[in-house]
């Protein structure tokens, strides 16, 4: 599967209601069109984690692929996306000098419960024809 150039990824549970929410507060926070978007259950989502050695029963609601350079998970992912949104690059900032090892278990608190406190869909969102091209298949 040939990446798109210069797009930093967003691997993201696409059954979860909290993610599929984040998803749609990054598209519109997004105006350099930095993003696009994978879920970790579709084929482009298993292989881009497989191929970095991701095990997504460890790490399954956010993952953030910049090809080339690294990726990002749990608290780090988030931080990162928000240091490319206008209006939250404060946010890396803010919590950026906090280990990650320390964020990451208030980050997991959430990601364990995001079913029971957000729900659960039965299948992942479909994109609408405006943003179905950020989206990889």
């Amino acid at each position: 599967m040939e990446l798109p150039t210069g797009k930093k990824i967003i691997l993201f549970d696409g059954v979860c209601n909290l993610c599929n929410r984040a998803v749609q507060f990054i598209l519109l926070r997004d105006k350099s069109n930095v993003f696009c978007f994978a879920s970790l259950q579709s084929e482009a989502g298993k292989r881009l984690a497989a191929e970095r050695g991701i095990d997504t029963r460890k790490t399954d609601s956010i993952i953030l692929i910049d090809p080339g350079v690294a990726y990002y998970v749990r608290a780090g992912a988030a931080l990162e996306i928000a240091r490319n949104l206008k209006g939250y690059r404060f946010l890396p900032l803010l919590f950026g000098w906090i280990p990650q090892r320390l964020l990451d278990p208030f980050y997991n608190f959430v990601a364990k419960n995001r079913y029971r406190w957000f729900g659960k869909r039965d299948s992942c969102m479909l994109p609408g024809p405006d943003i179905r091209s950020r989206f990889l298949e």
